[in-house]
Parts: structure tokens; C-alpha cells; sequence
């Protein structure tokens, strides 16, 4: 029994040592416990049913017509124009932190040199404290002003921008404009102040140099 079925959550994909759901793979090596199995069918077949609403549709078939057209290619600022391009979308919003105003000046000057509209929303906009939000004041330590999600989104809304991009969010302020972005979002920058906004490269290093700090905790 692993660590997963100990604390009570049965093994999924990311237990699987298999891939045989990848085509390329030609293998029937199908772990028991595959989400592909017949224990899932009916969520499945309900997943494949919304994929034939007209919006889920269209962002399903541009986003593989992308892949393919694109793959190894274009970069990820790339690849977002060419999403928006296909499914009609003239008018983009940019969630950004404050941090990275910098970099959203310049991925929204790329916006608009290619023929977009583009309308952003800083984190703190709104200037809200966070001890007016329940927030313990220690946390006033790395700044007074809460971050505001759900204002960023409701402005973005507001603008009536058809994609919204998030650059640089915090963990669970991005969780937040996800869930109230009335657009579909999709994701430029994902924040990581110690590794210079690259998460993966925790991923990358678990087993050697951030062993320590990642995973003896666990052992």
C-alpha cells in the first residue's frame, strides 16, 4: 500500500508508471487502477458531453489546432495570440501582480503590436487594507494593501475582455480570479519569488538539491 491509499486517497494518474493512455506509447499496460477504466465511464461520457457546448467546443479545437500547428514552435506569448486569434477574440485582459507590471507592460505592448486590445488590472488595485478584510495584521509585514483578486476579475469583466491572462498572481489569489473571471483565463507567469517564477524547477531538483527541503519531511 503507498503513501496515497495510507491517507485514505486511491491511487490516479499520477501514481502511474504505465502511460498507456498516450497513443504514441502502443502499449496495453493498463494499470488497475486507470482513470481510462470502466469504473469512471459515466464521468467521462459527461465530460465528452459538455465538450459539444458551442464554447467548450471552440476552445477545445483551437486550443489542439495550436498544439499541432505550433508544437516546439511558438513560444507561450505566442501560443495565447494564436488561441485568441482563432476563437475571434480581439479585446485580452491581463491580471498581473504589481511585481510584474514590468513584464505585463511588455507583454501588453506584444498585445498590441499584433492588433489586440488589451485592458490589465494590478493586484492592489482598490488600495483595500488587509486587516479591513479579517487578515492578521503580521501580515502587514510585506505590506498593508491586500492583494484583490476578485476586484481584478469584476474590472475585467467589466472591460468585457474575451481571454484574460494572468501574470504573476499569488497562490490562491490566481484561485480566486479564476473563479470569478466571467472570460476564460489561461495562465503566462505562475509566481515563484525564490525560483524567479519557474515552479518547475523545484520539480526538477526534489530528488537532489531541494531533497531536504521537499520531500525528508515526508520520509
Amino acid at each position: 500500500m503507498n503513501k496515497a491509499e495510507q491517507a485514505g486517497c486511491p491511487r490516479s494518474c499520477i501514481d502511474c508508471g504505465a502511460v498507456a493512455c498516450d497513443d504514441k506509447k502502443h502499449s496495453d499496460a493498463f494499470p488497475p487502477f486507470c482513470l481510462s477504466g470502466q469504473e469512471q465511464r459515466e464521468v467521462l461520457e459527461e465530460a465528452v458531453a459538455l465538450y459539444e457546448l458551442p464554447e467548450n467546443h471552440a476552445a477545445m479545437k483551437a486550443a489542439a489546432e495550436v498544439e499541432f500547428e505550433h508544437y516546439c514552435r511558438y513560444t507561450r506569448v505566442e501560443e495565447v495570440m494564436a488561441f485568441a486569434r482563432k476563437l475571434g477574440f480581439h479585446r485580452l485582459g491581463i491580471a498581473t501582480c504589481i511585481g510584474l507590471l514590468r513584464e505585463s507592460r511588455t507583454l501588453a505592448k506584444i498585445l498590441r503590436a499584433n492588433g489586440f486590445e488589451v485592458y490589465g488590472a494590478g493586484c492592489k488595485a482598490g488600495m483595500v487594507n488587509k486587516t479591513d478584510l479579517g487578515i492578521d495584521p503580521a501580515c502587514n509585514e510585506v505590506g498593508a494593501h491586500a492583494c484583490n483578486p476578485i476586484f481584478q476579475a469584476k474590472l475585467l469583466n467589466a472591460a468585457g475582455t474575451q481571454l484574460n491572462i494572468v501574470v504573476g498572481l499569488c497562490v490562491g489569489h490566481d484561485s480566486l480570479f479564476y473563479k470569478y473571471s466571467d472570460a476564460l483565463v489561461t495562465t503566462l507567469v505562475a509566481k515563484d519569488r525564490v525560483l524567479g517564477h519557474n515552479p518547475a524547477a523545484a520539480l526538477y531538483t526534489a530528488e537532489s538539491y531541494y531533497r531536504k527541503k521537499l520531500l525528508e519531511k515526508e520520509d
